[in-house]
């Protein structure tokens, strides 16, 4: 499993609602994960530049596109993102792939 973050705002109908009817997210940030592979790990929220952020475990790529694409088809967020996170040891694969990168990337305008 990969590990993503996430962060949303929600519309301003969502808030209304949970002003109305306050309810715990949780369940329904779970089931929504588990219905594609996945399952939640933490929930937080913020209520400032975003109204809150997840820690959550899902297959792949393909799967975190697809929650962002179901949870903001309904109109229930205003904004949803998610982002892998990487381990220590993918941080340093990654920095040794950058590595052999740049010493043959060209600049735009540069000549080898």
């Amino acid at each position: 499993m990969r590990k993503y973050i996430t962060n949303f705002t929600y519309s301003s109908g969502s808030w209304a609602r949970m002003i109305s009817s306050p309810g715990d997210r949780t369940t329904a940030a779970q089931q929504t994960l588990e219905s594609i592979g996945g399952s939640l790990e933490c929930l937080y929220w913020e209520l400032g530049t975003h109204d809150g952020y997840s820690i959550v475990n899902l297959p792949d790529t393909v799967s975190a596109e697809a929650l962002i694409a179901a949870m903001t088809k309904t109109g229930a967020f205003k904004t949803m993102e998610a982002h892998e996170l990487l381990t220590q040891q993918q941080l340093f694969a990654t920095l040794d792939l950058a590595r052999d990168a740049a010493q043959v990337f060209e600049a735009p305008g540069q000549q080898a």
